[in-house]
């Protein structure tokens, strides 16, 4: 039943050539089989293969890539892969990084590192990721899987499959990153010892005062197998120690209206603008671990474990400009269109127009773990059973620490009173630095004028796990079209929590008598200059905040709480005033989600014929059942009748407005899934592909924060920012791809689309049911004249699938080549590439450019293109990558998230190294080759958005393999 191809890493230069890799062999059977069995029959398959192939070895880079053509072509869905020689070989930073490399993926770049990834122009909440086949939580406090968190030296292998199989876990409409540890029965060589060790350099730190330099990567990691190869046993751990820089403008959004030019029509003005050094160290920690037993050929158990800490510690200094909205003096005003790109800002009576020094300290610790355990037994010769348990979990405790300090008459006044004397001009330039001027340029850096007048800290703490538990049959057939059977069943369940608190101490705005501001001396300052591009902008104080603090403080700095608030600014958190602003935002936007997921599939694996074509793939169906709930504080102004409670917070303070309570629902998801891959000759395949496929909404999008009101007359209405009622994004795809191979390479091309179903949008429901939802509502109430009314239901505004959705759809060229037929010192030189393209009707509004304007959604770059120039020769491997994508919508983070447009980039990553001998080997990288910066706008290039430099990082290190 077994029908044998070559791999293309064995045909490889087959026959001549001096292209030097160990050679491998594959089956092409499609019919699923135990480790071992395949393992047994390969090993077969080789011997007879290269019993009649004379097998030229391909090292270095170029091996890679023929791995990664044998997986894509015998797999059976549309995928790419990655894959390493040994454990700790792929050469990137994260695999957010090493993603990028594969055809119609790009990455959003976060502090200058690959972080995010987007497929086939979607972001990366439709991504769904998994670690030897078991769901992944996320530090994002979504759904979003954060790439940097992987440490490439700890990941054997990766795949991204376009097309999904009823036998994967749902959640992807972009698609599902499969990444894979190592299996260290299935290494080549008995006993496996690598260490890696590199040195970094930022070439931009000696820019940002109080910036790290030098960084560096290591990396070590052990395979090796036991007791006549039945117990294998394999270990990594790896670590990043690098300095995080940039030197930023940070446009804001347009939020304020002003008639500036007379003409009786409301022109849009920005809130403002940032000028920062950002610097800071970034520390990750990856552990991995697997345990391997095959005490006889039918039964395997394997156990691994991984583990990655990830700690960012960051500042941020400059200023931050506020405008001070309508109300401050506009002259000169300069216009595109209706938004304000350029005039002098004067503060008046009315406005808060106004500089703050910003000295900001960021921590983010972020965790994850993977654990479990997995049993496959081949019960028969053709009956495989596989369980499989797993955890997931991952905490990230982001503290955002601000100090924000501003220009006094006199810093040494008994009561200092703040400068209102303000005037601010400006041009923006487009996707280049703006002009900026300051009546109070040189204040800035003056110790007598500038006073720290506010201190907060505003810690996101997120904790997400998800335990599961599957089981999986696959029966082996001997029938002319079924070539097998899987079935499976598979339940999860997952909690996300959320926990804000808050601390504040002074105003950002003015200097308070009740928290007076901070008097600072010459041993808390350093006085900052801007360089390079940056060089025409004023100088500022950088204040050293421990030092601040301490002398704020002195009886030690307050820790920020989870509490209703203090009611006034003027009064201390362990106080407390029923009037006026409050904190209990704290206290509302925490809370946990509940989802339970029960899944089932069956699914029918094809070996057939027609029309003499050999036909393979599957065809299948899969059942998603989800109970999904959250809790939920409902605002019913202090009614007991309403369910009303005493909820005392973490200063102590009681709150008698809300009742605590759970909402939720269940449903269920039918995903009906095909995979066909038509053999049209020896060399060449066509495949077709269709499902329907889900992606579950952003996690804390579940969340609920439900206000509810009952009028007079009886109506109910109520509103919510989230939803714990919100169902997945659905859409019917299809893949079409056909696929060329040659011994010296691949062409592919592939065309697919998406039928979105529907995005999550806030709306407005008429005459929803409350009661049925699981709110707490009275049938009955008493309205002021003491008459009994009966309640009825109104209107309920929240976040909800809107079933406007559209299509997305688009095509991929891919291409890899080795000229082998070049002299024999060009014979190892090849390149790789290629092109997606991808267009969509579904758009979005963007009014935070002023006027609102149709965008794309987050993610989409019309085109994407990545393309590697390699050689390889005599022990020297060397290769030059570039990662473009147009134009794109996404998140910048200025005061607060921000979704703007992103021009386009271009990045440049080279890499080359020489094996000193078959275990030594000296390599040497730059990452961002041409210091790409990052730029975006809001919605015309002329409203700048970000303008962000990063820098080029450089490596050098060595290899050691034993």
């Amino acid at each position: 039943m077994n029908k044998f191809r070559l791999s293309l890493l064995t045909l490889a230069m087959a026959g001549g050539g001096s292209l030097a890799c160990s050679a491998v062999a594959q089956t092409t059977e499609q019919t699923p089989q135990s480790a071992t069995q395949q393992s047994s029959n390969d090993s077969a398959a080789t011997e007879q293969a290269l019993d009649s192939v004379e097998v030229i070895q391909v090292r270095g880079f170029a091996s890679s890539l023929f791995r990664s053509l044998d997986d894509k072509r015998f797999g059976d869905t549309v995928s790419e892969t990655i894959s390493a020689d040994d454990l700790g070989a792929l050469p990137d930073v994260s695999m957010a990084d090493a993603l990028t490399r594969l055809p119609g993926i790009s990455a959003v770049r976060t502090g200058g590192q690959a972080a995010e990834i987007n497929i086939r122009g979607m972001s990366g909440g439709f991504v769904f990721s998994t670690l030897n086949g078991r769901e992944q939580v996320s530090t994002s406090g979504k759904r979003n899987i954060e790439f940097d968190q992987y440490p490439s030296e700890l990941i054997n292998s990766a795949a991204v499959y376009k097309s999904p199989k009823a036998s994967l876990i749902e959640g992807g409409v972009a698609g599902t990153v499969e990444l894979q540890t190592a299996s260290p029965l299935r290494n080549e060589k008995q006993h496996t010892f690598t260490v890696n060790a590199r040195g970094m350099y930022n070439d931009r730190a000696d820019e940002v005062p109080d910036g790290v330099d030098f960084g560096h990567r290591f990396s070590l990691s052990y395979q090796g197998k036991f007791l006549n190869d039945t117990l294998g046993l394999a270990a990594g751990y790896a670590r990043l120690y690098q300095p995080s820089v940039a030197t930023q403008f940070v446009g804001l959004a347009y939020n304020g209206q002003k008639d500036t030019n007379d003409d009786g029509v409301n022109e849009f003005i920005s809130e403002g603008f940032e000028i920062q050094h950002k610097g800071g160290e970034e520390t990750r920690d990856g552990y991995m671990a697997a345990l391997e037993w095959t005490p006889h050929d039918a039964f395997t158990l394997k156990a691994d474990a991984f583990l990655s800490k990830f700690d960012k510690e960051a500042f941020a200094r400059g200023f931050r400009v506020k405008f001070g909205g309508p109300t401050a003096a506009l002259g000169n005003p300069t216009l595109n269109g209706r938004s304000v790109i350029g005039g002098t800002f004067n503060r008046t009576s009315s406005s808060f127009t106004r500089v703050e020094i910003v000295n900001d300290d960021n921590r983010d610790y972020d965790e994850v773990r993977s654990f479990g355990i997995n049993a496959d037994w081949d019960v028969t010769d053709t009956v495989n059973l596989s369980f499989d348990v797993s955890h997931s979990s991952a905490k990230s405790d982001f503290r955002n620490g601000l100090l924000w300090a501003l220009v006094a008459e006199d810093a040494n006044a008994a009561t200092p009173v703040l400068d209102t004397n303000v005037s601010i001009s400006y041009l923006l330039n487009g996707l280049n630095l703006p002009s900026v001027g300051f009546n109070q340029a040189e204040a800035f850096s003056d110790i007598d004028k500038v006073m720290v007048s506010k201190y907060g800290i505003y810690p996101f703490v997120n904790e997400d796990e998800v335990n599961a538990y599957r089981l999986d049959a696959t029966w082996l057939l001997d029938m002319p079209v079924l070539a097998s059977l899987e079935a499976g069943v598979r339940y999860s369940e997952r909690t996300y929590k959320n926990d804000r608190s808050v601390f504040e101490y002074g105003s950002d705005g003015a200097f308070l008598n009740s928290q007076p501001p901070l008097r600072l001396t010459a041993d808390m300052v350093e006085v900052v200059n801007f360089s390079g591009d940056f060089a025409t902008y004023p100088s500022y104080l950088a204040i050293d905040l421990d030092a601040a603090l301490n002398a704020w403080f002195p009886e030690g700095i307050p820790q920020p709480v989870q509490t209703w608030g203090t009611g006034n600014p003027d009064i201390l958190p362990s106080q407390f005033n029923p009037t006026g602003p409050n904190t209990n935002w704290s206290v509302l936007q925490s809370g946990e989600v509940y989802e339970d997921v029960l899944a089932g599939y069956v699914m029918a694996n094809l070996n057939s014929e027609v029309f003499g074509i050999p036909l393979t793939g599957n065809v299948g169906v899969r059942v998603v059942q989800t109970d999904q709930s959250a809790t939920d504080l409902a605002d019913v102004n202090g009614d007991p009748l309403r369910g009303a409670q005493n909820i005392t917070d973490e200063a102590g303070l009681v709150n008698t407005r809300y009742a605590p309570g759970v909402l939720g629902e269940k449903y269920t998801d039918v995903l009906p899934q095909l995979n066909l891959n038509f053999g049209i000759t020896d060399n060449s395949q066509i495949r077709f592909a269709a499902a329907k496929v889900i992606s579950r909404p952003p996690i804390n999008r579940l969340a609920s924060n439900t206000s509810i009101t009952i009028s007079d007359d009886g109506e109910i209405s109520g509103s919510s920012a989230n939803s714990p009622f919100l169902r997945p994004f659905e859409a019917n795809q299809f893949d079409l791809s056909y696929e060329y191979y040659v011994p010296a390479g691949a062409v592919a091309f592939a065309l697919f689309y998406k039928d979105i179903k529907s995005f999550v949008n806030d709306f407005t429901i008429q005459e929803f049911d409350f009661a049925g939802a699981g709110f707490d509502v009275p049938e009955v109430i008493v309205d002021e004249d003491g008459i009994p009314r009966t309640t009825f239901n109104g209107a309920f505004s929240t976040a909800v699938n809107n079933g406007e959705g559209g299509y997305i759809r688009g095509a991929e060229l891919a291409f890899t080549r080795v000229f082998d037929f070049l002299p024999e010192i060009w014979s190892g030189l090849g390149v790789s590439g290629s092109y997606s393209y991808t267009e969509s009707e579904v758009s979005l509004i963007n009014s935070l450019g002023g006027e609102p304007i149709e965008t794309t959604f987050e993610g989409l770059s019309q085109d994407v293109f990545t393309g590697t120039v390699f050689w390889n020769y005599q022990g020297f491997d060397a290769r030059v990558s570039a990662r473009y994508r147009s134009p794109f919508v996404s998140s910048q983070v200025g005061i607060d998230e921000q979704i703007t447009n992103f021009d386009s980039e271009t990045v440049i990553d080279m890499q080359t190294s020489y094996d000193i001998n078959d275990n030594f080997k000296l390599l040497f990288q730059v990452n961002n080759l041409t210091d790409e910066p990052t730029k975006s706008y809001f919605g015309d290039k002329a409203q700048t958005g970000t303008i962000q430099f990063f820098g080029r990082q450089f490596y050098f290190g060595a290899v050691y393999t034993f």
